[in-house]
């Protein structure tokens, strides 16, 4: 057993040694392979399809779905729009009508003159007609797409349907917003990179020793990046929102590991002649802590692939791949990169940032208790807040509000007291008079404006004959018929919700097996999935983190200290919105409690292994916690400032509400947990010392070895080798 492992470990140091030992003799040709691999790198990235619906993410189980996926076939009607023509005389959208129709990627555009010819005039028309296709001075055509909303087809198309019409006209719906979110998206993509890069660059410049180290360890962390973006065409899709965060989040998690190593090789460098034999041991010590350390990280991302509602899975497994490439390329390629640029990084020195933390340290650990008192107290109100923070599912509410998508469903909605639709798929054998019934039924419930059926469409005075076959097709297809019910309450409102729930108990008397769908039935889905999930991936996140840290230390008590510690910032983080007033994305909090968990958890890990460490040198606990609080804090300020300027860029530039409430978030839970875990963490080390000490293994005193080694075998043999 014991020796066997032991063995085991012996080996894969062994192999360590020699890959680092060859990595350091030939950096040009790792530089060159690294470089190469961005061709397939950047293909793969132009490749992958972005997913730009929100909505598509919902468990495929849930009515809402399933009444979707009928909409997509047989009725291709999953992509609808409302174009409202204002103040333009009949001919003139009767011409608008046959060109919308010619639009590849058009399956139907219906509007008056396909009901009943363009010559009955307005006030002949039945009222339930009427009302439908007229408000006032301006009327409405419904435009239908072969393709679902969010494909690529219908994107063009709808392209195409805004040129053909003059400032006169207002093209509304989810696919018409899907679009305006993919332009903005597109435009504003390129600055959050930028901006993360320049202000992390100028993050690192003040707190590190030379001008040109950032830069180094900023084209490591790009060539990262680059392979994470480009792998993701093996998921065949992304969601926009991890095309939008996650080359920041990356970023900001993993240029830790890139520092770390740098540290490692400023230390190792004295003691060789040779500094390729400096860099081979750093390689070393640099992939066994990395690779404990990372373990957090990619636990938190990975806790997000739990959640129901997917969108949860395509970020979590996008930012655990990405932190998997940021170690690999922290060992493999930042070596070579950081030696061929040794003299330059040494030549253009400068003086750093570096506060002596002694002073501070001691002052914390003399008031201790104050501070243990402080951590149990700011419990109360943290808790409070983050329970009450009010979030927001309305996806428009998230977008600027002059984009040509969300001023024409505010058009809808004045105009046609249209605020949100709903789609009812049904049986097509329920007897006409059954369905009257229904259509009646329906108009009653509060909130509904109109109701397009069959029946209404083809009322008592149109013979039989004249009804067109588009008509019969729109409502009519393989056995199932379908109704869009429009309702003066906008999505994600508590009165829809309400609504929704009248519709459906209504329907399901008539047909059991009826589907409700449409914008507002999938976000109300959406409120109570992600709901769920929100608790769900906490949990996760937390149980995952406990484990990989008891772990860690062999302990029972250093888990729950640590991670109630850093379950503190991201409490105090998620809280300060309720004391704001500010309304958040409701992907926000689940987003923030993994990510600010794993990505920080790591400062109170540093600190507590270099706590151990003094202790077992012998040291009492007070002088103990103020060397390891000392010698970690300058780490835990570079990491948490690079991390807070990397996302921080981004919550300042992008318009889209979404994207920076989660950056925004995320740069001030770097900031606060780099706080808790400067103040709050030692005098909680150390007040707990003696209970740690009960409750762990091999705490004061070292772990004996379980076979007689040489000292260090790997460092002699490396300097011998050197000097052969």
């Amino acid at each position: 057993g014991p020796c066997r492992r032991q063995n085991l470990s012996g080996k894969v140091t062994a192999l360590l040694e020699k890959i680092s030992r060859a990595l350091t003799r030939k950096p040009k040709l790792v530089v060159l392979v690294a470089v190469l691999l961005l061709i397939p790198s950047v293909l793969g990235a132009a490749m992958t399809r972005i997913n730009y619906d929100i909505l598509s993410y919902l468990p495929q189980d849930l009515d809402s779905a399933k009444g979707e996926a009928l909409l997509e076939d047989p009725f291709h009607m999953a992509a609808t729009t409302m174009l409202i023509v204002e103040g333009m005389p009949p001919a003139y959208t009767h011409q608008l009508q046959k060109e919308v129709e010619q639009v590849p990627g058009v399956s139907n555009a219906i509007w008056l003159s396909s009901l009943v010819g363009i010559q009955i005039p307005e006030e002949m028309l039945p009222e339930d007609i009427r009302d439908i296709f007229f408000s006032g001075d301006a009327t409405m055509m419904i435009v239908q797409y072969e393709q679902p909303g969010a494909s690529e087809t219908t994107m063009k198309s709808i392209e195409q349907v805004r040129s053909l019409c003059n400032k006169n006209c207002f093209l509304a719906g989810f696919s018409v917003f899907i679009k305006d979110t993919k332009d903005l998206i597109s435009k504003e993509m390129p600055l959050y990179v930028v901006m993360a890069a320049v202000l992390s660059i100028i993050a690192m410049c003040v707190t590190m020793e030379s001008w040109l180290l950032p830069v180094a360890l900023m084209l490591s962390i790009g060539l990262a990046i680059l392979y994470n973006f480009g792998s993701n065409i093996l998921l065949g899709e992304i969601s926009f929102i991890t095309q939008a965060i996650a080359a920041v989040l990356q970023l900001g998690v993993t240029m830790d590991y890139s520092i770390f190593l740098y540290h490692r090789y400023v230390e190792e460098a004295p003691h060789y002649e040779d500094r390729r034999d400096a860099m081979a041991v750093s390689i070393v010590a640099a992939f066994k802590s990395l690779s404990g350390s990372s373990l957090t990280t990619i636990a938190g991302f990975l806790a997000l692939c739990f959640m129901r509602l997917t969108l949860g899975r395509d970020l979590g497994l996008v930012m655990a791949k990405g932190v998997v490439l940021g170690v690999a390329t922290v060992v493999l390629v930042l070596p070579a990169i950081l030696l061929l640029m040794d003299g330059p990084i040494r030549r253009y020195r400068h003086p750093a940032l570096a506060p002596n933390m002694g002073r501070l340290n001691a002052f914390i650990v003399r008031h201790r208790h104050f501070f243990v008192a402080l951590f149990f107290l700011l419990f109360f109100p943290a808790v409070y807040s983050n329970n009450h923070t009010q979030v927001y599912y309305k996806l428009d509410q998230s977008l600027p509000q002059d984009m040509p998508s969300i001023v024409s469903t505010d058009k809808l909605k004045d105009e046609f007291n249209m605020a949100s639709s709903h789609f009812i798929v049904m049986r097509d054998d329920i007897s006409r008079a059954r369905m009257k019934e229904l259509e009646e039924a329906i108009d009653e419930i509060p909130g509904i404006t109109s109701v397009v059926a069959y029946d209404k469409l083809i009322s008592g005075t149109i013979p039989d004959f004249f009804i067109p076959d588009e008509i019969k097709d729109l409502c009519k297809q393989d056995g199932y018929q379908m109704m869009m019910v429009n309702s003066e309450y906008v999505t994600a409102s508590d009165a829809v919700s309400q609504q929704l729930s009248q519709l459906s108990a209504l329907v399901k008397s008539y047909d059991p097996e009826a589907y409700i769908t449409g914008e507002a039935a999938m976000t109300d889905d959406l409120i109570t999935v992600s709901d769920s999930d929100f608790k769900l991936t906490n949990y996760l996140s937390i149980i995952a983190i406990l484990i990989l840290v008891a772990f860690t230390f062999r302990s029972i008590s250093i888990p729950i200290l640590l991670v109630s510690t850093i379950e503190l910032a991201i409490f105090i983080n998620q809280g300060i919105p309720y004391f704001s007033g500010t309304v958040i994305a409701f992907v926000a909090p689940t987003v923030i409690g993994c990510v600010q968990l794993g990505a920080t958890v790591d400062y109170a890990i540093l600190m507590t292994t270099r706590f151990q460490e003094e202790l077992q040198k012998g040291k009492d606990r007070k002088e103990a916690i103020q060397i390891a609080a000392t010698s970690s804090d300058i780490s835990i300020i570079t990491s948490a400032l690079v991390f807070f300027c990397s996302t921080l860029g981004v919550a300042l530039i992008s318009t889209m509400d979404i994207v920076s409430s989660i950056c925004l978030m995320l740069s001030r839970g770097a900031v606060i947990s780099a706080l808790v875990s400067i103040f709050i963490l030692p005098s909680v080390l150390v007040v707990f010392e003696p209970i740690i000490a009960r409750t762990s293994l091999w705490w004061r005193t070292p772990k004996p070895p379980k076979a007689p080694q040489n000292p260090q075998p790997g460092k002699q043999a490396l300097s011998s080798a050197g000097k052969h």
